[in-house]
């Protein structure tokens, strides 16, 4: 089965292509089979590559499949070729069933709007964009998945696009993803130049053999490296385009959020590990950008109205969770979050979108309330993902990620008691606003009533997403619960176990139960706040520090003032004085000549027959003078 792995990524391509030329003569319901079917295919075959990788493993402990050479000169030959190991199996598997289960959601969820094939051609193409990207055996390869998905972030957050303000925020993803994707393709030359290659394992190999430990050229790489995944993984300081991303349908806001987009920086930091590993001052850069993202995120978290803003800084929050594991070097424990977050934040994405379709696409949590008993299902399978979200002890899979980071954030050669105090802080945050959102959207006082309740297509996803947040963890138990490490057993063969300072090895059992207690103290703490003291809070933010707190945390910390005054402003300032200087004189004087000609030549179409026939008559005479002179 390892040789129709080509099969998983060509799947949803197959259905892009279908959907684009057949789309509009599709019925509804044979464009959803063709979306949702395609990758659902796509999981298949994906599960059965996996079945046979795990059953008879190969040599080197990964398979390589060569395609085609895509181009060969100069000795530069990067091929259509996959790469499949333990690493870029479990992103596979991930991409393909979430991806299929928000798909079969979606063909519920979009069955009312205009656009039907065109969203899930736009969806489908995003799948295959990642799965090229996580498949890749070179980085030009991984590179145009890299685009493709940032294409695709930009067709699915604008789909609306009547709308000016979703135009807007598709703009703003796509800019300012681009300045890490142009770091990125800047560190991509600089590795081709130095190293002769751009084949993901060739580069770690010969960057090992020439490159030394903290040398200039590691560090410069990284550094490019790490901009690009930032861009995309939405971290300091590009992290300012997520929270807007909020204007696409809520099925491209999990899809983004969960499989795709925003994990391809992990996925990057992850698969280029030996890079970092050969510059510290950036793997240690890596782990604070996670540490101060986490915070940031959490903080203004706390302040949002909007439903989907508080799932868009939860997942800032816990995608700086997973930058932090990466920078202490707990690789296996940032892939384990990545996966557990998939399955709760892609649940909490499509229970929120169910809520909003039931309230005719009504945003505010604060115009909401008893629903719990309305949308039953919807309830329950939200409360278990926010369950997962803010770590709930042993019963969620959350918890048994989060608390791995939180204890390696520690414990590991290159953690430190500060990075461990600030996701300790983190975990507080999320236990605060996420049952903060569970308590305004379920509970106090009935708000709006829901006019439409989901059907099984939107159910299934939820109930399997639900069961997978509550049951994922257990594929990772620390020593105190057992012991049970079979995902980072298996993600040894592809990445670097964590090394664990002897020192702090049995302390394990006691900050499980310092984070436990953290997160269960939040959700206490504000359930208790919200029913007992709803006014609280209202007054704390009309004091004069808690109302500027709120306006700074509400706007994101004010990055985006920030960037417009610093880069903006300047730049269209710069652009009006620049607009009539000399190089645009000389361009306005070519079109003054090309309007003058116009009017000209305009004056001759005076639509009288006998003048064009004068004039034909006129022409001839002279053309056979010519003639007969000459």
């Amino acid at each position: 089965m390892l040789d129709y792995l080509w099969l998983v990524p060509a799947l949803p391509m197959g259905g892009f292509l279908l959907l684009a030329l057949l789309g509009r003569r599709l019925p509804r319901r044979l464009t959803a089979v063709v979306g949702a079917g395609s990758v659902g295919l796509a999981a298949v075959a994906a599960s059965l590559v996996a079945v046979s990788f795990w059953g008879r493993e190969p040599p080197g402990h990964a398979y390589h499949q060569l395609l085609w050479v895509w181009l060969n000169t100069a000795g530069f030959n990067p091929a259509m070729a996959f790469y499949l190991d333990a690493l870029s199996l479990v992103m596979m598997l991930v991409v393909t069933w979430v991806g299929f289960l928000i798909h079969l959601y979606s063909t519920e969820f979009m069955i009312d709007e205009e656009g039907y094939s065109r969203f899930f051609a736009y969806m489908n193409l995003f799948v295959s964009a990642m799965l090229t990207l996580v498949l890749a055996d070179n980085l030009l390869l991984l590179y145009l998945g890299w685009e493709g998905v940032g294409l695709c972030s930009y067709l699915l957050i604008g789909f609306w696009y009547t709308k000016p303000e979703n135009g807007f925020a598709a703009r703003k993803a796509f800019v300012v993803t681009r300045v890490g994707d142009t770091a990125m393709a800047v560190g991509l030359f600089l590795l081709f130049t130095q190293l002769g290659t751009l084949q993901i394992q060739d580069v770690m190999v010969r960057a090992r053999e020439a490159w030394p430990v903290g040398s200039t050229l590691p560090i410069a790489a990284s550094l490019l490296l790490l901009g690009g995944a930032v861009g995309k993984s939405a971290q300091l300081p590009l992290q300012t385009w997520l929270p807007d991303a909020m204007a696409g349908p809520s099925p491209v806001s999990a899809l983004i959020h969960a499989a795709t987009m925003v994990t391809a920086g992990v996925y990057l930091i992850a698969r280029t590990h030996v890079i970092f590993t050969l510059a510290p001052p950036v793997l240690t850069l890596v782990a604070v950008i996670g540490a101060a993202t986490l915070l940031l995120a959490g903080f203004s978290g706390l302040t949002q109205r909007d439903i989907k803003r508080v799932l868009a800084y939860s997942t800032i929050s816990q995608i700086g969770y997973m930058f932090l594991a990466l920078g202490v070097g707990a690789w296996s424990a940032a892939i384990f979050h990545f996966m557990v977050h998939a399955f709760f934040k892609a649940l909490l994405f499509l229970g929120a979108g169910s809520i909003i379709l039931a309230l005719d696409h009504e945003h505010d949590m604060f115009k909401m309330g008893g629903l719990h008993r309305q949308l039953p299902t919807t309830f329950w399978t939200f409360l278990i993902g926010s369950g997962a979200l803010a770590a709930v002890p042993l019963i969620t899979a959350g918890f048994y990620s989060k608390d791995l980071i939180i204890w390696q954030s520690y414990a590991s050669a290159r953690g430190s008691v500060w990075l461990w105090a600030a996701a300790l802080a983190g975990a507080l945050l999320t236990s605060l606003y996420t049952f903060r959102m569970v308590m305004l959207t379920f509970f106090g006082p009935a708000g709006m009533q829901a006019n439409r309740k989901p059907g099984w297509r939107m159910n299934l996803p939820m109930i399997v997403l639900a069961v997978l947040s509550l049951a994922a963890g257990f594929i990772e138990l620390p020593k105190s619960l057992g012991e049970l490490p079979i995902l980072s057993n298996f993600l040894k063969s592809a990445l670097p176990a964590v090394v664990i300072t002897a020192a702090k090895e049995g302390r394990e059992p006691l900050f499980e139960l310092i984070s436990g207690g953290v997160s269960l103290g939040g959700i206490l703490a504000i359930c208790l706040l919200l029913r007992r003291a709803p006014r609280f809070t209202e007054k704390l933010v009309r004091t004069p520090l808690g109302a500027t707190l709120h306006r700074w945390w509400f706007v994101g910390w004010g990055f985006d003032a920030l960037y417009d005054w610093m880069i903006v402003s300047p730049y269209i300032y710069l652009a009006h004085i620049g607009r009539d200087d000399v190089v645009d004189l000389f361009y306005h004087w070519i079109a003054w000549v090309n309007r003058v000609g116009y009017r000209a030549l305009s004056a001759t179409q005076t639509g009288r027959i006998r003048s064009y026939a004068v004039g034909l008559a006129i022409g001839a005479v002279f053309v056979i003078g010519l003639v007969v002179i000459l």
